[in-house]
């Protein structure tokens, strides 16, 4: 295998307000994601930040201020800043409370508000760059920093989409303005896109679940929420304001690709924006009517562009992905299951042996998008199998919400009925299936492999869920509310239902060799429960591996990553039947970030 590795995250940059030729982006320092600047005129990049496990959080005020979390391994920190012509770096606002990071917003007017967890509270700081904090909140409850209003009077809260108090609108001195969607109005989701930069209009920006689509809605000071139904979409979005106007561009995920609309609210128009075909993983409206986006596919690596010319920070390496990479929408009694399906190249004359790489979330989907994963599994003779299963965003509402057989067991359905199609039309190997997931996809792998036992022929877990009352009593608070929406109740209330999905249960009914990696200061996967679980596995005489990683649950340095691949990757060439002889067997040059829960 070879050791030149490059890792990265790929994201835009964000970009200075007053001048769009200053830039802040992460990128690649000896294999761990850092914070750099880049300024478009001179083209010259300089490295801000240097720490032990990669540094990933960053922003850029319109006084040219460049900021950055600085966390320990537990994910715990502060917000940090330094001008992007150098000099040296100071705290932000000090004395501001430590714990992870929850948002940072700086209003036009120079206003500084940030937020981090502190157990099962939220403390929201407010003050002016560099000084002690005017006020520091302590929120009783899970929340993210939604955006902070132009004149800095405002702070918006964003919680569960689901909840009454899907996002509340405070003051700077912690009153609260208002709770949105509002009282008795739970269930439908509502979800923070943050406040407009134009001076003196306060509007915040929302996307609203209306049941069979989304739509825009705004609230503003004495007008309330309203909301925009003319501009409905059938599948999920996101939304920014642009810089200088009334308009919003949405970015919409529909079917594993993208499409960008621009919308006037003042006129009630949108039109589309032209993109190639493939998916946005962002998109951000600049004035006169720019827009930044990163574009990638399948085959091919992210690539970042301006409408405008102006020139973004350089790329990683362009990489184009072997293979042929196709859709197949699987037809069941339930609703047309789409995947993303990927072959090696040539193909042979027997269907080669598959991967099925299971996403996490749950409310995520397999992008038409560049893997590291992907590309190393096609190029050592796999095909891969991604599989956009229910309960996936990018197909509406109603496909979100599904879950007929319960938690979990809804998406081992799916996986099945995929699995299925796809050996009885010749397109892969039906004695040669594995499943690979990261957290969530992690957790359906093992749940997977102890409901249907002998369909696959072998398992990666990498940070799973394995005993959801043990998870849920040790994660964060964000994941406990999670957990209480999906069972509909605490492990105390319904018990039988955390029981009942958990793959500990299901544990002595596994036959397949597995592999199961966690993480010693994973807060979100916490390692006690994967241990109990790997206890169970030992009891039953299952054959499995353990890894184990000094990290939490995320992580910006990519050793960790690369090791986790090589491993399993070793993992599935001594278990199922060797890939055709062509393969490489090794992984490619760049690798994406960790796939998240």
């Amino acid at each position: 295998m070879t050791d030149a590795y490059q890792v990265f995250v790929a994201t835009l940059p964000d970009v200075c307000p007053a001048d769009r030729h200053r830039m802040v982006f992460t990128g690649d320092a000896d294999g761990r994601c850092e914070v750099f600047t880049w300024d478009a005129v001179t083209r010259r990049v300089q490295q801000v930040t240097d720490s032990t496990g990669g540094t990933v959080h960053r922003a850029m005020d319109a006084d040219g201020y460049v900021w950055w979390f600085d966390e320990d391994a537990a994910g715990e920190g502060r917000w940090w800043f330094r001008h992007f012509d150098g000099g040296p770096r100071l705290p932000g606002l000090p004395g501001a409370p430590a714990g992870p990071p929850r948002g940072l917003g700086v209003s036009a007017d120079g206003t500084v508000a940030t937020a981090v967890a502190r157990g099962e509270r939220t403390v929201v700081t407010v003050g002016r760059r560099g000084r002690a904090p005017d006020a520091v909140l302590r929120m009783p409850r899970s929340y993210r920093l939604g955006g902070i209003s132009a004149d800095g009077e405002l702070i918006a809260l964003a919680a569960a989409a689901g909840e009454e108090a899907a996002v509340s609108v405070v003051a700077r001195d912690g009153r609260t303005v208002a709770t949105l969607p509002g009282p008795g109005r739970a269930g439908a989701g509502l979800w923070c896109q943050g406040f407009t930069a134009v001076a003196g209009h306060g509007e915040l920006l929302l996307v609203r679940d209306l049941g069979d689509r989304y739509a825009l809605a705004t609230w503003t000071r004495g007008r309330g929420l309203r909301t925009h139904r003319w501009c409905a979409f059938d599948t999920e979005i996101t939304a920014r304001w642009y810089p200088d106007s009334r308009e919003v561009l949405v970015r919409q995920d529909r079917h594993g690709r993208s499409l960008l609309h621009r919308v006037d609210l003042g006129s009630r128009r949108r039109a589309l924006v032209p993109t190639p075909a493939g998916t946005l993983l962002d998109a951000a409206p600049r004035a006169l009517g720019a827009v930044d986006y990163l574009w990638t596919g399948t085959a091919r690596s992210p690539v970042l562009c301006a409408t405008d010319g102006v020139a973004l920070p350089p790329a990683a390496p362009a990489v184009v992905v072997p293979g042929r990479h196709t859709d197949r929408w699987t037809d069941t009694p339930w609703g047309r299951v789409h995947t993303l399906l990927s072959l090696p190249e040539p193909a042979g004359t027997a269907p080669p042996p598959a991967v099925f790489l299971v996403h996490g979330g749950p409310a995520d989907h397999d992008r038409d998008a560049y893997d590291g994963t992907v590309h190393s599994l096609v190029a050592s003779g796999y095909a891969v199998v991604r599989v956009n299963y229910r309960g996936s965003t990018g197909y509406g509402p109603r496909w979100r919400r599904a879950s007929p057989a319960g938690v979990g067991h809804t998406q081992v359905d799916d996986l099945a009925a995929v699995r299925a199609d796809l050996v009885s039309s010749g397109l892969v190997a039906g004695d040669a299936t594995a499943l690979w997931g990261v957290s969530w996809g992690a957790y359906l792998v093992l749940l997977a492999l102890g409901r249907r036992p002998g369909l696959w022929q072998a398992g990666v877990a990498v940070k799973p869920v394995a005993d959801w009352a043990a998870a849920h009593r040790a994660t964060t608070p964000a994941l406990r509310a999670l957990d209480i929406r999906m069972f509909g109740g605490t492990p105390d209330d319904v018990p039988e239902r955390y029981t009942g999905s958990s793959p500990l249960t299901y544990a002595a009914c596994v036959t397949d060799p597995l592999l199961v990696v966690g993480a010693t200061r994973d807060t979100k996967c916490p390692p006690g429960q994967i241990r109990t679980y790997l206890d169970a596995l030992t009891a039953a005489g299952v054959a499995h591996e353990a890894m184990w990683l000094d990290t939490g649950h995320d992580g910006y340095d990519g050793a960790a990553h690369v090791a986790v691949l090589r491993r399993a990757l070793s993992f599935l060439r001594a278990r199922l039947p060797d890939p055709a002889p062509r393969a490489p067997g090794r992984p490619p040059r760049p690798a994406g970030g960790p796939r998240p829960r």
